[in-house]
């Protein structure tokens, strides 16, 4: 069944964009021809990848997925290492090593170290997003990818043999640099490697890497939480180093994007990208021809070159590519604004609310393996709800859950009151990684335009990053009892911000479902509002767009 995608319509008038041929090996030598005839083969390309069934997207593009889960594995690395750290400050034989003695005669870490190792990885992580921002578009993305896995084996070591709770706090920044690159370099790669058809799994797919890493954490910490010696937490520091040496190799192996390689005017060389990307259609009932596809990025890219000639930071700011920049920004700067932080400190929050460390881990594995289904289920609900439903949708039934908890914690502290709050908790898990946990990938990739693709993202993440911070110093404070001690009331306070987060999305937020990335441009320089971005219908050869009921909104010639 062929997918239910918008359709482009066909003008007799055809408005060519401009693009210079550079004089360069490779650049024009793949008999692209002109313009006109860039347009045209960027046109056929567009129509045959709308009426692509996901069937046949599979079939075409084996190599991609491949690629692409290959690449995007990486992230187990950052969700381990994230449930880690968190998880640790309920580990017994970690708090008698790094801790001090507290009045209740139980070794624990303060509030404030707690703070400080929390956000290691995220201060560590902004130095990574900002160098993965230059030195991916100038190096490329495997080479980028190859470096980091380096560096990552390197900082790990400093982890696993730290002996005091500064040298951990040096390790988590120092790690936290190549997982910035991690965030989003694999998700740009999936982004780029892959049909309008398959984007929106291999980009969530990253959510079920996360979500994996966190599970795996939960599950070595449960196997080791009755020991006492010192390999008891330095285990767990040292089965990161099963990641990276594999990874590197497949990377190695694995072909540059035809996206980067088109900006840098390698367009035989994006050919041959794709040519690894996609298997022979041997029955020649798949209609695919890679100079089409490698036209279409071309056209695609000059466009964005007219749009906004600069492909720097400062260019994310300008024009129609601020509102990119504040969408995908926000949308990802959310999952940290909606109470998410509260996950990765579960086993402590459970221990806070009363849970014996034992049932507390296995509170958090349970946690963790409902968070992957509910992002597996998530891949239907995006084709079926779009974007912008799935995401507003959840950040509802996340604020309900919050506000539960708030309500259960007015409670006396009882057995029961306990598991209660751990089920909201597991609720709330359920309904984040069915909604806006792996639609938040979909949407930075699709919103951002392909020449800032990765600057975007960046910029998006770099939010992220800077909110995970102030939920690293709050959290631990509105749940240690020597600090605030808020435990389940923290979800009053949660809520109100998620109740916040879901007026913004209503009117900011658009549906990017089924668009290329050629539609996406013309929406964004029409000023299409969000909340008719799905109803738009758009003429790619005209480059005019209206909606059902209006005429057509030409683009003014001189802005052609």
């Amino acid at each position: 069944m062929a997918s239910n995608e918008p359709k482009i319509g066909i003008s007799a008038e055809i408005y060519p964009v401009h693009i210079e041929h550079k004089v360069e090996k490779g650049s024009v030598a793949g008999g692209y021809g002109d313009a006109m005839e860039i347009l045209k083969q960027a046109r056929e390309a567009t129509e045959i990848e709308h009426n692509l069934t996901l069937w046949q997207n599979i079939r075409l593009y084996p190599k991609a997925i491949a690629w692409s889960v290959l690449m995007s594995t990486a992230i187990i690395m950052e969700g381990y290492d994230i449930v880690l750290i968190g998880s640790f400050y309920a580990f017994p034989s970690f708090n008698q090593k790094y801790g001090t003695l507290q009045p209740d005669g139980k070794y624990s870490l303060s509030a404030a170290w707690q703070s400080g190792l929390s956000n290691g990885v995220n201060i560590g992580a902004l130095f990574g997003l900002g160098l993965n921002g230059i030195i991916s578009e100038r190096y490329g993305y495997r080479n980028t990818m190859m470096g980091s896995l380096l560096f990552t084996t390197a900082f790990i070591s400093i982890l696993f043999f730290a002996q005091n709770v500064q040298t951990l706090l040096v390790g988590e920044i120092l790690l936290g640099i190549p997982l910035g690159v991690f965030q989003t370099l694999t998700v740009s790669y999936a982004s780029e490697i892959c049909p309008v058809g398959l984007r929106a799994y291999l980009t969530t797919y990253v959510n079920i890497c996360w979500v994996i890493g966190q599970l795996l954490a939960s599950s070595v910490l449960r196997a080791l939480v009755d020991r006492t010696d010192q390999w008891s937490y330095r285990i767990p520091f040292g089965l990161q180093w099963i990641w990276p040496i594999p990874i590197f190799i497949g990377v190695a192996l694995a072909p540059e994007s035809p996206w980067w390689l088109v900006r840098k005017g390698k367009h035989e060389e994006a050919e041959d990208a794709l040519a690894r990307l996609t298997v022979r259609n041997e029955n020649h009932d798949i209609l695919f021809d890679s100079k089409k596809n490698v036209a279409m990025m071309i056209h695609t890219n000059e466009v964005e070159k007219r749009m906004a000639s600069g492909t720097s930071y400062k260019d994310c700011f300008k024009g129609v590519d601020l509102r990119r920049t504040e969408i995908a920004s926000l949308v990802w700067a959310i999952q940290n604004l909606c109470g998410a932080g509260i996950m990765g400190y579960s086993t402590y929050f459970y221990t806070q609310a009363g849970l014996a460390p034992k049932n507390a881990f296995n509170m958090s594995m349970a946690q963790y393996g409902i968070g992957m289904v509910g992002t597996i289920s998530s891949w239907a609900l995006m084709i079926w709800c779009g974007r912008r439903n799935l995401y507003i949708v959840g950040l509802i039934l996340l604020d309900i859950c919050l506000f539960v908890i708030g309500f259960i914690a007015l409670a006396p502290s009882k057995s029961a009151t306990q598991w209660a709050t751990g089920s909201m908790l597991l609720a709330y898990t359920f309904f984040y990684d069915i909604t806006i946990g792996p639609v938040c990938y979909s949407l930075v990739t699709e919103i951002s335009s392909t020449r800032l693709r990765v600057k975007t993202t960046v910029l998006a993440r770099g939010l992220y990053s800077v909110f995970s911070i102030v939920n690293g110093v709050i959290i631990p404070y509105m749940l240690n009892p020597t600090a605030w001690n808020w435990k389940g009331k923290a979800g009053f306070f949660w809520g109100g911000i998620c109740f916040c987060c879901i007026i913004w999305c209503y009117f900011r937020l658009p549906e990017p479902k089924g668009r290329s990335y050629g539609e996406l441009d013309l929406l964004f320089e029409n000023k299409i509002s969000a909340r008719k971005f799905k109803s738009t219908i758009i003429d790619l050869t005209s480059e005019e767009v209206h909606e059902a009921n209006r005429p057509g909104l030409a683009i003014p010639a001189t802005a052609r």
